[in-house]
């Protein structure tokens, strides 16, 4: 072949028009290569052929949407190795045209030529014979497998047929960057200027390769290059981040005064450590608050059996989970750790992860903080998503960013998912390693409670019928008051328990209900009380326990809607009901079928406490159908164990 460019299909003098939209490509281009700063992850055995250091040609395989991109690979090469020639392959038509003469300032050759339609030669022929003989030459050929038109993400036969005579090796790439997406068939990435890319290079591929394996391999390249894409979502949520910065911390000192954080370890919510990082293999593990919490207690307990080399690190963010997780740490000699996880703002959250280097992370259910994500997914750090939940409404608002969604799910290098219609929900939005094993609080331990508390309280109200309103919602207390008005013409002396969601809103429930008594206060309801505010954190075991005819809040028509856990209550031998409105464990509830009734309005709500506190036989049936649901096979526990010690 000879050494100069080859000629691309001949077209008419090239209009105004193009030649303008030439010059400013190319000046935008030029504007983004000097001002982007591109991080380049090249696998060793692929620097050789990049280069052009050992004298062999190759392929350079990417897909169609990083066409803007390889300009960038193309001027780190020519740093290396000025006399490196790379070709470019293009259709033989106006964009074909269009391309060649914008990217001729960064010597890109190109070879144009499409696959022959209906009997007209595209030069198809040809462009293969010229592919063949210049990566013989020992230069460079970039195709992209999915073009000239689609579909995207699909590898046509060219790229390994042109492998295959040439006998060359074929370097998948993947790409990301701070841009945005065009809107044509491809999605093409645009960068924008002052940003950030990232340009990963696998290893070479052998010439006798398969379709199939290069598709797999420039998705996983892809993937890779997009664990750490610097989209403009990402940019705009860490200026969010900074500008909120001072904010922040003037909520950590509102809060401090309201018994929502410990003073003297206030610096972790900026990533300030207190305690050192211990030598060896650490394993972190995040639950926000109690629930989650309780149910990574069996893993950590089991990876801690099974192995003396780990550190566990656990992060929460509320008080009362520290304190769970504190009682807990006493009885593993130093091999569990708890911290407050910092807020979500990249220099704290650097901070924290470059102190603690855990080796993996696992976060629970729906606790998704993208800067967290995206810095340790940078580190290397292997992420899991535990019993991760997708409710129908979180669903549908992560479907207006799809963008966003897809990268923080495909950073996870597992997701076990809670249930089959959490799973679809999470593949859709782009996760793409999703496991089923179930709930992982069906494994959860019982919830503990105080035994000097739970004697004085049911000392007095010893004798009365009692029922709990648990975990309810704006709205739903006015129901539930309404409902014990009904109940309290047969049992005059009912106590109804309400135990708001929300704790803080127990001042005001209180002055509702006729200056109620609060536990939050330390008030205990007199014989003349029929409303008891049960308004502190962290006490529900002690509440399941005063009550075992038990109304799941955040169900009824009145409130948002997406239910509560029910094992809990359930594992402490509770009659359970609930509302309708229980979209965020719709699978869970169908576990649990006629173990749970349901109710929907004040006179229904009453006609089932009435037949609990009426018929004791009953409610012992009731309550013995939902605890045997939770009488589970701990192998959902054991898997996630063994998993993690193998990391």
């Amino acid at each position: 072949m000879s050494r100069s460019a080859p000629d691309p299909a001949p077209t008419a003098r090239p209009t105004l028009g193009h030649r303008l939209t030439v010059r400013l490509v190319r000046g935008y281009l030029r504007l983004v290569l000097r001002t982007t700063r591109w991080h380049f992850d090249v696998h060793p055995d692929a620097v050789p052929l990049m280069t052009g250091a050992d004298g062999r040609g190759g392929i350079i395989a990417f897909w169609h949407e990083s066409l803007a991109i390889i300009p960038a690979l193309r001027a780190r090469a020519a740093r290396i190795n000025r006399a490196l020639r790379v070709h470019v392959m293009i259709s033989r038509n106006r964009d074909g045209r269009l391309i060649t003469d914008i990217v001729m300032p960064w010597n890109m050759l190109t070879i144009a030529g499409s696959t022959a339609k209906r009997g007209k030669d595209k030069g198809g022929a040809k462009a293969l014979r010229q592919a063949v003989e210049a990566v013989s030459a020992g230069d460079l050929i970039a195709i992209t497998p999915d073009g000239p038109s689609g579909p995207a993400h699909r590898a046509h036969p060219g790229t390994m047929t042109i492998a295959r005579l040439a006998n060359a090796p074929v370097v998948p790439v993947g790409t990301s960057c701070i841009g945005v997406r065009a809107p044509s068939w491809d999605r093409l990435r645009l960068p924008l200027p002052w940003g950030r890319g990232r340009i990963v290079c696998g290893a070479p591929l052998p010439p006798d390769a398969d379709n199939a394996t290069l598709e797999n391999a420039l998705n996983d390249v892809s993937e890779r290059a997009q664990r750490d894409d610097p989209s403009v979502l990402h940019a705009v949520w860490g200026g969010i981040g900074w500008v909120l910065a001072p904010f922040l911390i003037a909520l950590v000192h509102r809060r401090l005064a309201r018994g929502k954080e410990i003073a003297d370890r206030r610096l972790e919510r900026i990533g300030l450590s207190t305690l050192p990082r211990p030598d060896g293999r650490l394993i972190w593990l995040h639950g926000a608050s109690v629930g989650e919490t309780m149910s990574l207690l069996p893993v950590m307990r089991a990876i801690l059996a099974r192995t003396d080399t780990v550190t566990i690190l656990m992060t929460t963010a509320t008080v009362t989970a520290a304190d769970l997780v504190a009682r807990e740490a006493a009885q593993h000699d130093g091999r569990l750790l708890h911290q407050f996880i910092p807020f979500d703002v990249t220099r704290w959250v650097t901070r924290f992860l470059r102190h603690w280097r855990p080796e993996a992370a696992v976060f629970v259910e729906s606790e998704l903080w993208p800067t967290m994500i995206r810095q340790a997914a940078r580190r290397g750090v292997r992420l899991g998503l535990l019993n991760a939940r997708m409710s129908e409404r979180s669903w549908r608002t992560w479907r207006r960013a799809p963008a966003l969604a897809a990268r923080i799910f495909r950073s996870f290098d597992w997701i076990a998912a809670r249930s089959p219609e959490d799973a679809r929900r999470l593949r859709d939005l782009g996760a793409q390693r999703v496991e089923e094993h179930g709930d992982l609080k069906q494994a959860a331990p019982m919830l503990a409670a105080d035994p000097v508390a739970l004697e004085t309280i049911g000392a007095a109200i010893r004798g009365r019928p009692l029922w709990l309103a648990a975990s309810t919602h704006e709205g739903e207390e006015g129901v539930v008051v309404e409902a014990a008005r009904l109940v309290r013409q047969t049992y005059p002396t009912l106590l109804t328990i309400v135990a708001p969601r929300h704790p803080e809103r127990g001042a005001a429930l209180a002055a509702e209900f006729g200056n109620a008594p609060r536990r939050a206060l330390g008030q205990l309801p007199g014989p003349e009380d029929a409303v008891w505010i049960f308004d502190t954190l962290g006490e529900m075991g002690l509440a399941y326990r005063l009550g075992d005819i038990v109304f799941l809040g955040n169900s009824l028509p009145v409130s948002q809607g997406g239910g509560h856990n029910p094992f809990e209550p359930a594992r402490l031998g509770c009659a359970l009901a609930t509302g309708s409105k229980t979209g965020n464990f719709n699978a869970v509830f169908a576990d649990f079928g006629t173990a749970v009734a349901r109710t929907d309005d004040a006179a229904s709500l009453a006609a089932w406490v009435h037949a609990m506190l009426g018929d004791p036989a009953l409610r012992a049936a009731q309550s013995t159908d939902a605890r045997t649901v939770t009488e589970r096979p701990d192998d959902i526990v054991h898997h996630f164990a063994t998993r993690l010690c193998t990391v």
